[in-house]
C-alpha cells in the first residue's frame, strides 16, 4: 500500500498516525499547533475526523440519543459531537499546515458529502471509523474513490469484517488495511488482544496494524513485534486544554517516547538469518571445545579424564568427543592444550 510518498507494509517502517480528532478543543490555533507538535514527536501523518454533528446523527432527546456507559454519560450524541467535530472551514489549514510539515493528512469522512468534500483537498487515503464498519453504503462511495482505505475493527465481528472487505473489493478497490482496535475510552489492556494483529493479515490477506485507545506504549510496542504496519494513537497538544478525547490521548513527550520505541522494536524484530555477524563469530571464542585437561605423553591413550570439553573455543568440536577417545597421542601434550587432530593417530 502506498500513501502518498509512503509505502506500508513488507519490511517499510510502521506508519503512525497522530489522530487529531476532538483534540484541537474548539481552536484553529491549537489545531494548527497540533500538527506542528506531531510532527516533533515524529509522527508520519495527522489524520483528521470529517462530520458535523447534523451529518453523524440527529438532534433528539429521546433515550436512544443519550450516551451511557462511557466517559461521556449523559452527554447526547448530538452535544458530543457539537463539541468534538472539526469545522470544514478549517480543513484546508491543517491540510496546508500537514504538508508544509512534511507529514501526509487524510480523514475519517462519516457521510458521502463528507468524501465528497475530502476529494476536493485531494486526500491520499480514508479512513473508516470503528463505528462505520457496518455502513457498507458508506464504505462503498469511499472505496470507489479508488484510495487506499483503513478499516477499524472496534466493534466489528467476522461478518461485519468480510463485509466491509467485501464491499471495497466490489469497488475494484483492493487497497485496504485492517486495524484491531477496542472500542472503549480508554481501552483496558486486557482487551487489546494483540494476537488480532496477526490472525487479521493472515486471515484476510491484508497489511493490518492498531488503532489504540489503551493508556501507555505497551501495546503499540507489542502490535510491531505481531506485524502491525499502522499504528494510530489519539494525539493532543496539552492534556490540560481538556476535552471529549483529552484523557485517553498522549502528548508530544507520550507521542514522541512510543515513537522511539516502536522504532526500536522495529530494528528488535530484525529478520530471519542464520548467517553470523563478525561479533557473533567472534562470540565463539566463549564457546566449549575439547582440551588436554592432564598431561598426556607420547603413545598415551586418549581418555575422558585427560580430556574434556570446556571453554574456550580453540580446540576441537566437542561433537567429535567420542571419536576422539580411544585414540593414541603421537606426541606429548601439556594440560591447556586445544586438541586438534595433528595431536594423535588417524
Amino acid at each position: 500500500m502506498k500513501i502518498a510518498k509512503n509505502t506500508i507494509g513488507g519490511d517499510h517502517p510502521v506508519f503512525i498516525i497522530a489522530e487529531l480528532s476532538a483534540n484541537h478543543n474548539g481552536s484553529l490555533d491549537t489545531a494548527l499547533k497540533t500538527v506542528k507538535a506531531a510532527k516533533r514527536a515524529g509522527a508520519d501523518c495527522i489524520k483528521l475526523q470529517t462530520y458535523t454533528p447534523d451529518t453523524i446523527t440527529l438532534n433528539s432527546d429521546k433515550e436512544d440519543f443519550l450516551i451511557k456507559g462511557t466517559i461521556w454519560e449523559g452527554k447526547k450524541l448530538y452535544e458530543l459531537y457539537q463539541e468534538a467535530y472539526t469545522p470544514w472551514e478549517w480543513h484546508e489549514a491543517i491540510f496546508k499546515a500537514a504538508a508544509k510539515e512534511g507529514l501526509i493528512c487524510f480523514s475519517s469522512p462519516f457521510d458521502k458529502t463528507a468524501v465528497d468534500f475530502l476529494e476536493k483537498l485531494k486526500v491520499p487515503a480514508y479512513k473508516i471509523a470503528s463505528f462505520e464498519i457496518t455502513d457498507i453504503p458508506l464504505i462503498e462511495y469511499t472505496a470507489s474513490k479508488g484510495k487506499p482505505v483503513i478499516i477499524s475493527t472496534g466493534i466489528a465481528g467476522k461478518e461485519d469484517i468480510e463485509l466491509a472487505l467485501d464491499a471495497c473489493r466490489r469497488m475494484g478497490n483492493n487497497d485496504v488495511a485492517l486495524l484491531k482496535c477496542t472500542s472503549q475510552y480508554p481501552a483496558p489492556i486486557e482487551d487489546a488482544n494483540m494476537v488480532m494483529v496477526k490472525d487479521l493479515a493472515e486471515r484476510y490477506n491484508v497489511i493490518t496494524g492498531l488503532s489504540d485507545h489503551t493508556m501507555g506504549s505497551t501495546v503499540p510496542i507489542v502490535a510491531t513485534a505481531m506485524g502491525a504496519k499502522i499504528i494510530e494513537k489519539h494525539f493532543i497538544l496539552d492534556k490540560s486544554i481538556g476535552g471529549p478525547d483529552a484523557s485517553f490521548s498522549m502528548d508530544e513527550k507520550e507521542f514522541a517516547e512510543m515513537v522511539k520505541a516502536v522504532r526500536k522494536a522495529e530494528k528488535a524484530i530484525g529478520k530471519i538469518d542464520y548467517t553470523l555477524t563478525e561479533k557473533q563469530k567472534k562470540g565463539r571464542d566463549f564457546s566449549r571445545s575439547l582440551y588436554v585437561v592432564e598431561d598426556i605423553k607420547a603413545g598415551e591413550v586418549i581418555t575422558e579424564k585427560n580430556v574434556r570439553s570446556i571453554r574456550p573455543g580453540f580446540g576441537l568440536h566437542p561433537k567429535n568427543f567420542k571419536e576422539v577417545i580411544g585414540k593414541k597421542s603421537k606426541q606429548g601434550i601439556s594440560r591447556g592444550t586445544a586438541l586438534n587432530i595433528s595431536h594423535f593417530e588417524k
